[in-house]
């Protein structure tokens, strides 16, 4: 019984890897459908081995380290090769300069940025009611639901349809990942109203942006929360 409760938790991290590891491999074959129902499993199983853990009372170190290397899998490998794959019809052209490599491979730096954004907020103690820059999962959010609602549905297709739009991107994304901007998160410090007028805004905003845009709305609601967030940088501590 033990040993159940003391890895329960883990086992569900390890779940998160292995959800990661199929939808990436999804990715690269092209079907974004089977991509995106990994990702979704792979946010609950991340959301839940911390809530297990927590209750159990079983958080440990190995706990830690597996939740960042099943998150760099899920929250960062996937996002960087969606940027991989928008950039992949480009070739080695930009700007009408021929590079010696195919500027596909730029959208990997999402990838490298998301690892040090990791390693960075293992060694952050003071992120407990906020972020510092953008988290993995909500940066894979963005770039995974433009992606998908440009195959899906054709929208966003002056992004997708521009090689430089996209390194942009990439680039902003990646800076976002590392930034000392601080982002919300969804933990309350009080039950006072007046300590989470960003979480109501937030709430309230989203549920609006879903309703109306659907698939669409997703990425909507992240830039969304980052504007959010912007907007509340004073009352985010």
């Amino acid at each position: 019984m033990d040993f159940i409760k003391n890895n329960l938790a883990n086992a569900l991290t390890l779940a998160n890897l292995f959800a990661g590891c199929v939808g990436a491999i999804h990715l690269i074959l092209g079907d974004y459908q089977t991509t995106a129902i990994c990702l979704i499993l792979s946010a609950i199983f991340d959301f839940f081995d911390g809530f297990v853990a927590r209750a159990l009372k079983s958080n440990s170190n190995l706990g830690l380290q597996l939740d960042s290397l099943a998150d760099m899998v899920s929250f960062g490998v996937i996002p960087g090769l969606t940027m991989y794959k928008a950039l992949e019809p480009f070739g080695a052209e930009l700007l009408g300069i021929h590079f010696p490599f195919e500027i596909k491979y730029i959208g990997l730096i999402v990838t490298v940025f998301s690892c040090l954004r990791l390693a960075i907020f293992n060694l952050d103690e003071e992120q407990r009611y906020y972020f510092k820059g953008l988290n993995t999962p909500t940066n894979t959010v963005l770039l995974f639901g433009l992606y998908y609602a440009f195959k899906e549905t054709g929208t966003f297709s002056f992004l997708f349809d521009n090689e430089l739009l996209l390194i942009l991107l990439t680039l902003l994304t990646s800076w976002f990942l590392i930034s000392p901007i601080k982002m919300m998160a969804m933990k309350f410090k009080s039950k006072q109203l007046k300590d989470n007028y960003p979480k109501v805004v937030l709430l309230v905003g989203g549920i609006a942006i879903l309703a109306l845009f659907q698939v669409v709305g997703i990425p909507m609601l992240v830039i969304y929360y980052i504007l959010v967030s912007l907007v509340f940088q004073g009352q985010l501590k």
